[in-house]
């Protein structure tokens, strides 16, 4: 079993420990860091992880084989490259930095030191999401036409002015860094390279930064994409792959519902009807706890994880031009 250390004991942090600790063969955590000790001692004392003074001890622990950040994005190319230097393997929450030069830099670091870099979209493993990369891989889809998504949250109401999360530098476009860059991670999966993006930005809650993005993609094989992401209105999910030969839709805040419906193959002769739907739910599967325990596979085996880190480091470069197209109002060509 793999001895990792948690970086950060906010919200997110104390969901992947409580994902993994006790319930996970492959990984647990042995330690843990925060910047604000005393609202995580009891929490860590019920894990039973111990909380130790700093991110450097944690490093310099030798029967600490990984650690996971979840820490602000404005971090982790700094806490990335130390990790590297320390012979850690990491994983990180996304995006993985905040511009496209500074990931680059963290991914160099990690290839040099020999050691894993994962970066956190656990929704590539969720059974919905399996699906589609299914049916992508046996041609039930046919070629990827277009993919429309939305993703949105009610959290921006909740998040205090002063919360790092509020910030306009560590949130640039809107509400990319907290859903969008989901959506646009399964679209470059399934629709490959993006030519250039349109983006649009909101702001609906007081506060600081804006809380909601609407995206236009142009993909180099002449897919499209349309993505409308928000932290401001009602939590919703829905992803939708329209292929020619059918459509694949996840659907739920949690993913659990999938449909399937092929394209039809006889004329109709009154009115259009659809072929049957093949529906599949999920509705306990949890992405936290596959995400973590295939990194610990991914340590244990010595092998590659499975997200390709040059699918994560396009999306920096979507995500770069999607900020610029935010501020400038005019299409942006993705470098």
């Amino acid at each position: 079993m793999v001895r990792a250390a948690i970086i950060g004991l906010g919200r997110w942090g104390r969901s992947l420990v409580n994902a993994v600790q006790g319930k996970s063969r492959d990984i647990e955590f042995a330690a843990a860091y925060t910047r604000t000790r005393a609202s995580a001692e009891d929490f860590c004392r019920e894990k039973n992880v111990p909380l130790v003074a700093s991110y450097a001890d944690i490093l310099a622990d030798k029967s600490i084989e990984a650690v996971v950040l979840a820490t602000p994005h404005s971090q982790h190319a700094t806490q990335v490259t130390q990790a590297a230097a320390a012979g850690k393997h990491i994983h990180v929450q996304k995006p993985l930095t905040l511009d496209l030069p500074s990931a680059k830099a963290a991914v160099d670091t990690t290839t040099k030191a020999g050691v894993i870099l994962a970066v956190g979209f656990n929704r590539r493993f969720h059974p919905s999401m399996v699906e589609i990369r299914k049916r992508l891989a046996d041609g039930r889809l046919g070629q990827v036409m277009a993919m429309v998504a939305q993703h949105t949250t009610s959290t921006a109401q909740f998040i205090p002015a002063g919360n790092w999360r509020a910030q306009p530098d560590e949130a640039p476009g809107g509400a990319i860094t907290a859903v969008g860059v989901h959506s646009i991670d399964h679209m470059i999966e399934f629709g490959g390279k993006v030519r250039d993006v349109l983006c649009t930005t909101g702001r609906y809650v007081p506060g600081p930064s804006d809380d909601t993005s609407s995206i236009m993609l142009r993909f180099e094989n002449g897919a499209t994409g349309l993505l409308f992401c928000s932290v401001a209105t009602a939590t919703t999910l829905s992803f939708t792959l329209f292929g020619s030969k059918g459509l694949a839709e996840v659907t739920r805040p949690n993913l659990a519902h999938f449909r399937f419906v092929p394209t039809s193959t006889v004329a109709p002769t009154g009115p259009v009807t659809a072929p049957p739907d093949e529906i599949l739910d999920s509705p306990s599967f949890d992405m936290l706890h596959a995400e973590m325990n295939e990194f610990g596979r991914a340590i244990a085996q010595k092998r590659a994880y499975p997200i390709p880190i040059e699918q994560v480091l396009h999306g920096m470069a979507v995500f770069d031009a999607v900020v610029r197209s935010g501020k400038s109002g005019t299409i942006e060509k993705v470098d």
